[in-house]
C-alpha cells in the first residue's frame, strides 16, 4: 500500500523530460523540464518556495522560466546538492534555463540579454600556508 502511494504521489513517475545540469560555487543542481504540465516547481522533492524559504532565492531560482512568460507551462523537477542557498538558487536558475533552451532554441537571445546561460565560475579562493586566509596576512609589528 505504501508503494502505491508513493507512486501515485509522484507526479513526474514515468513522463519524458528534458534534462539539464547547472553548476555555481559547489552546488550542482539536475533539472528535469516536462513540456506539458501545470506549472509545478519542486526541488529535491519541496515546492520551491518552501525549499528556498527566503523571497530573494525563490525569485533567483524561479527567473528563468519567469523569463520566458506565462504563456508555456512546464513542470519542473530539480535536485540539488552542496553549496549554500545563494549557489544552489544559482545553480537551479542555470539548469533550468539551459533546459529551457534545449526545448526551444528561439528563446536563447532572451535568456543570453538576462545573463542566465552564462556559467559564473567565481569559487572561494583556497587558504595558502603561512596566512590567515586566502590573502590576509599576519599583523606586522615593528617592535
Amino acid at each position: 500500500d505504501k508503494k502505491e502511494q508513493e507512486e501515485n504521489s509522484n507526479p513526474f513517475k514515468g513522463r519524458k523530460y528534458i534534462r539539464a545540469v547547472g553548476r555555481r560555487k559547489s552546488a550542482i543542481a539536475i533539472a528535469q523540464l516536462y513540456v506539458r504540465g501545470k506549472g509545478n516547481f519542486v526541488v529535491n522533492k519541496k515546492k520551491v518556495a518552501d525549499y528556498f524559504p527566503s523571497g530573494p532565492f525563490t525569485d533567483i531560482a524561479t527567473s528563468s522560466i519567469k523569463k520566458i512568460g506565462d504563456n508555456v507551462k512546464f513542470d519542473i523537477n530539480v535536485k540539488v546538492t552542496g553549496g549554500g542557498p545563494k549557489g544552489q538558487a544559482e545553480a537551479v536558475r542555470l539548469a533550468v534555463a539551459r533546459a529551457l533552451l534545449s526545448h526551444d532554441q528561439d528563446i536563447r537571445k532572451t535568456l543570453r540579454v538576462a545573463g542566465y546561460l552564462t556559467v559564473d565560475r567565481r569559487v572561494k579562493e583556497r587558504k595558502k600556508p603561512g596566512l590567515k586566509r586566502a590573502r590576509r596576512a599576519p599583523q606586522w609589528s615593528k617592535r
